[in-house]
């Protein structure tokens, strides 16, 4: 594979992402209200078949495509794999939703779905700076309107949110590409990490600064993470799973991309800007997590937290032989295991706060368990995948002579026990009061409407039917995932093995 070709099929997975979001578009349409869940179903199709391509392409060689701006290697291939993945459980979740089956707009949201999907892939892959800034945009845009899709207050105001500092920082990644461009005499990553190293280090370390904004806002790290909590707790449910999952998986294989690339040889100042921000994500959303009580904002938070845990490799990037694939394993664990507890979320659309939780393990025993799993599985404990994942990041951190950030990284997650075990208690050992009405939507916590917007989300109206349904079906995607959050952790090794081999250049 070379980048003379110009050969589609190198981008098969992105292909089928991008064309079925184009053919879901017109077939919405021509389709009557009742009938766009086929859209959905298309949507669902075109994941799946994306996975089966990018399986396939990542038992290939290690190449590039259309002039070396687009790696095909271990990164971008696993970047495809949990992209498509994650995208499909989050459709599952959505298909099943009273407020979106039938809904004047059900065909908009599995293209937005479709297309943020595909802007992440792209980030994972970029191998040029344009390209980079490229999929930013396609990552961000469909998402600002997935943000405010419910056209509520709340939800309106978490999209503006959302847009105004994605646009700010988006401004920031220009001018950072710009400055590189200037620095390095080209966009190419093999062009740049040969010339930055002789360049002007005002210049090289401006133009990283920019570019690692943009990379900070799409994975929710310290300091542009503050629409995220707005953003998860304002959106529908199976929006803020694919918010606080999504993206981050393309930005973070991005930032990685960079620091093992065209920025390995400019000094010492990158990772350890990338050092301190990996504490800062991790210690301050930890500390915003303590207080909360709204379980959405508390998940954001958390994401916020494990972002900085995933920052640590890229810190450490081409320093250590564990880096890239702590990074890439823990991604994977992240995502299953931060999807499950979304699962559980959607599939309870009126336990907002933890106190509704109380006496789910008597109710409902299976979606309990499913919970624990999934929040023990983000604190790391073992034998979860995201405890394996925290351990590959925690050594190669100690393999490249950071020691000082293993040891804060621990004691972070320590201190995350609190927050979690706030959500656990409750479910496990809280009992439901006397006359309680049933948390799956079969007799409703609130009223219907935005008159219950603090119970349900605004276009469920509160159907027990649908509200039903929706539980339903989001618990066939809480239980697959919690299992598998324990399979991956149980299979670490030779999964481990899989990640290695090296970047595209």
């Amino acid at each position: 594979m070379n980048g003379t070709d110009e050969n589609p099929l190198d981008l098969l997975p992105e292909v089928l992402l991008a064309g079925c979001a184009v053919l879901a578009l017109l077939l919405g349409c021509w389709l009557p209200r009742h009938r766009q869940w086929l859209a959905g179903a298309l949507a669902v199709t075109g994941c799946a078949a994306g996975l089966v391509a990018a399986a396939v392409a990542a038992a290939g060689p290690t190449g590039t495509a259309f002039d070396a701006s687009y790696a095909v290697d271990p990164v971008t291939s696993t970047g495809r794999i949990v992209i498509l993945g994650g995208t499909l459980l989050v459709l599952l979740l959505s298909l099943t939703s009273p407020w979106l089956r039938a809904a004047p707009r059900e065909t908009e949201f599995y293209v937005l779905v479709l297309l943020a999907a595909v802007g992440a892939v792209l980030l994972a892959g970029a191998q040029d700076l344009l390209l980079l800034a490229a999929g930013y945009l396609l990552a961000s845009v469909p998402a600002y309107a997935l943000a405010g899709f419910a056209r509520d207050g709340r939800g309106t105001e978490a999209a503006l949110k959302y847009y105004v500092l994605g646009a700010l920082l988006g401004v920031l990644l220009l001018t950072g590409v710009t400055v590189l461009l200037a620095a390095g005499h080209g966009t190419g990553y093999p062009a740049l990490r040969r010339e930055l190293p002789d360049a002007p280090v005002g210049l090289v370390i401006t133009g990283g600064l920019g570019v690692l904004a943009g990379v900070l806002f799409k994975s929710g790290g310290v300091p542009a993470h503050y629409w995220l909590p707005d953003a998860v707790q304002g959106s529908l449910a199976p929006v803020g799973a694919f918010l606080t999952t999504v993206p981050k998986i393309g930005a973070l294989a991005a930032g990685y991309r960079l620091a093992a690339g065209p920025l390995a040889d400019t000094g010492r100042w990158w990772p350890d800007l990338v050092a301190v921000v990996a504490v800062a994500s991790m210690t301050l959303g930890n500390l915003a997590a303590f207080s909360q009580r709204d379980v959405r904002r508390l998940l954001a938070y958390s994401t916020i937290s494990q972002v900085g845990y995933l920052l640590l490799p890229v810190a450490v990037a081409g320093r250590t032989a564990l880096d890239q694939r702590a990074l890439l394993f823990y991604l994977a664990g992240y995502a299953v295991t931060n999807l499950g507890a979304f699962a559980v979320v959607c599939a309870l659309p009126r336990a907002r706060h933890l106190a509704d939780y109380r006496g789910l393990a008597r109710e409902r025993p299976a979606l309990a368990v499913a919970l624990v799993v999934c929040l023990l599985g983000l604190v790391g404990t073992p034998p979860t995948a995201v405890f394996l994942g925290k351990l590959a990041v925690f050594s190669a951190a100690f393999d490249a002579g950071y020691t000082w950030l293993a040891v804060v990284a621990a004691a972070n997650t320590v201190a995350s026990l609190f927050y979690y075990l706030r959500w656990i208690a409750p479910t496990v050992l809280g009992t439901a009061p006397p006359g309680d009405e049933d948390r799956d939507g079969d007799g409703g916590r609130v009223g219907n409407g935005n008159a219950g917007r603090a119970g349900a989300d605004p276009l469920a109206g509160g159907h027990a039917t649908g509200d039903a349904t929706f539980a339903g079906g989001a618990v066939l995607v809480a239980y697959p995932a919690a299992a598998a959050s324990v399979l991956l952790g149980l299979l670490g090794g030779p999964v481990l093995d899989l990640l290695a081999g090296p970047l595209a250049g």
